[in-house]
């Protein structure tokens, strides 16, 4: 019965602590028209429906806006409507250009791409898919019936989903072979109607869909009927999408992210199918719901990744307050994948016989040292300009008060120990700038030890070596035998008295390079306490076929499964040739959290691995030191 006493709704709210379970927060993009901006009910409902709460965006392309509202959303949908301005493509209007909207243009444009740089989950409608596509490099048919009708078989996966789906491959050959015994039907070759006249649940035509995506893992189907609203489409899906179902004269249905992201557009309107259309704002939904799980644990725990190679850029007036497209990490990219610190690695290449070390570097300095302290004037530089978002940390107490105060953290790592000129004097020197590692070689054999890519020249740690080990110890800088050969690695876990790390190595047993970790290696740097980190570069991941986020996920699993969840990380090797698909710069390193999720890893773990572990033993190194 209905009642008009307003206690009496309050009344179950206050019942129970909290007063509501937290639904994740879907954004939905108004429509606007005659000077209003409005929405269909059919949407907002559907998200209801799904289990989401729905936030109304309005077209504004105010900045402050549009970046505080996607702060609070868990995802994007993108709603139907008129045409684009073919404006925005760089095209000049056809005569079958339709009514376009151009309040909601930009706005949209804007929203997307920066949904897009945060990994918000999105689904596009329509109009929808259309945004996702023309935002983000992809091409959008001005009219459908301007490009000649080309019907084409559903398209394939990508060549990881190859891999796995070996049996299913098997099952389609006997099933095209049984058919091949059968009359069937030729393909269409004229064009479908897109834009039906009935009742807007009317199923109008069929779509074949992809069997290796996400629509086909909702709809558990290779063919759907839809329903079918429209006279433009998805002309090219762009670099960041790959095309999963097509209509019977193939005008594209549905795009998805070729990167391992909940990115997801349909060109019909499931807002209007019922029960049949929610399965795609259940999987919104669902996928909203993971991402604001993944914002919260970043919000309590510390997030760091142990090695980055940014500093070479340095000499190409790089903005690192910008989001600069020539590097991997900056304080935009790692705002946007919610990350809090960063060691940054000043790399020495290694000087072949004969050269001299200031031939390998374009910066002008004479000696190795030169170049190190060079690279960490330029770090505090960047610094100094972005005090009041960035900060310089030396410890693991430094790395919290940073987050506490809600900045982001550098620290300072050397790559090759050739940048101590031969003089352990110099360990001293640099542990005073801040350094917290010594990566101690790198391809190459140098005056410390033998590199995984060297000839053998030391036989391991040489005798100056031992003694930088030893003073680093005593300066408590920690040593990192990424890099180091066999020899050099079990030499130096011998001689140093603290744990040691390696900052960027993966496993051999996985991926056969001499760069790589056997599990002997894993077992006896965990039995002295130590820590290795999966690395993001490719040919460390995967021999053959390109490396992925999954990948990286099988590398850290499979140290897990060695040594156990103390003694591993990620030591992403940014701007040093580091990066995977859907790990592809530090915007993208919440989908690494979103993957242990995925797997499993409890809270506790996921904070061990982002660094946890790292800090456990940096505070040990340095507690050491005398």
């Amino acid at each position: 019965m209905a009642s008009f006493n307003l206690n009496s709704y309050l009344e179950p709210i206050y019942a129970t602590f909290p007063e509501a379970r937290r639904k994740p927060i879907i954004g939905i993009t108004a429509n606007f028209q005659e000077g209003e901006a409005t929405l269909a009910r059919v949407y907002y409902q559907q998200v209801v429906d799904a289990g989401g709460t729905p936030l109304l965006i309005p077209p504004v392309a105010d900045r402050d806006v549009l970046v505080s509202t996607l702060e609070e959303i868990d995802g994007l949908l993108l709603t139907g409507g008129a045409d684009f301005n073919p404006l925005w493509a760089g095209e000049e209007p056809t005569q079958q250009l339709h009514r376009i909207n151009t309040v909601r243009d930009l706005p949209e444009l804007l929203i997307t791409q920066l949904a897009y740089n945060r990994q918000i989950p999105i689904l596009g409608i329509c109009r929808g898919i259309q945004t996702m596509a023309l935002a983000l490099g992809g091409k959008v048919l001005q009219d459908i019936s301007l490009t000649p009708i080309a019907p084409t078989p559903p398209p394939e996966g990508d060549a990881s989903d190859k891999e796995k789906d070996k049996d299913k491959d098997k099952e389609k050959k006997k099933k095209k072979e049984k058919e091949k015994e059968e009359p069937t039907a030729p393909a269409p070759t004229y064009p479908i109607k897109h834009s039906q006249e009935g009742d807007r649940d009317l199923l109008s035509h069929s779509i074949q869909i992809e069997p290796n995506s996400m629509l086909y893992r909702v709809y558990k189907s290779e063919k759907l009927y839809v329903n079918s609203f429209h006279h433009q489409a998805v002309g090219d899906p762009g670099p960041h999408f790959r095309i999963t179902a097509k209509a019977p004269d193939g005008v594209v249905e549905a795009m998805e992210s070729s990167e391992f992201k909940p990115l997801m557009g349909v060109q019909w309107h499931p807002e209007c199918l019922g029960a049949e259309g929610r399965r795609l704002f259940e999987w919104l939904v669902a996928q909203a719901n993971n991402f604001q799980l993944a914002k919260r644990l970043h919000d309590r725990i510390l997030t760091l990744d142990t090695h980055c190679d940014t500093p070479m850029f340095f000499n190409q007036d790089i903005k690192f307050d910008q989001r600069d497209p020539r590097i991997l990490v900056d304080l935009h990219k790692m705002t946007e994948g919610r990350q809090d610190a960063v060691i940054m690695a000043a790399y020495l290449p290694q000087p072949k016989m004969g050269e001299t070390f200031s031939s390998k570097v374009s910066f002008d300095v004479q000696t190795p040292m030169e170049y190190a302290d060079f690279i960490f004037d330029k770090i505090e530089a960047i610094v100094r300009s972005n005090r009041k978002y960035i900060s310089i940390a030396r410890t693991p107490a430094d790395l919290f008060e940073d987050k506490r105060k809600e900045r982001k953290s550098i620290m300072f790592a050397i790559e090759n120990g050739i940048a101590l000129n031969h003089d352990t004097e110099n360990v001293k020197h640099f542990a005073q700038r801040g350094v917290v590692y010594i990566t101690l070689c790198h391809n190459g054999d140098n005056d410390l030890c033998d590199s995984a890519k060297g000839c053998d020249t030391n036989h391991g740690v040489s005798k100056f070596g031992e003694k930088v080990i030893r003073e680093m110890n005593k300066q408590g800088i920690m040593v990192d035998l990424s890099h180091a050969s066999e020899k050099s690695f079990y030499d130096a876990l011998e001689i140093s008295r603290a744990p040691i790390v390696c900052s960027h190595s993966s496993c051999r047993a996985l991926c056969d390079v001499p760069r790589n970790l056997t599990d002997d290696q894993l077992r006896a740097l965990a039995d002295k306490g130590g820590v290795a980190h999966i690395t993001l570069y490719p040919g460390f991941l995967k021999k053959d076929g390109e490396a992925t986020i999954r990948d990286a996920i099988e590398h850290l699993n499979h140290a897990v499964r060695v040594v156990g969840v103390d003694h591993v990380g990620l030591g992403t090797d940014f701007d040093g040739d580091g990066g995977v698909r859907g790990l592809a710069n530090a915007s993208e390193l919440i989908n690494f959290t979103l993957a242990l999720l995925k797997n499993k890893y409890s809270e506790r773990d996921i904070q061990k691995i982002w660094g946890g572990n790292w800090l456990r033993v940096m505070a040990l190194v340095q507690a050491m030191a005398k």
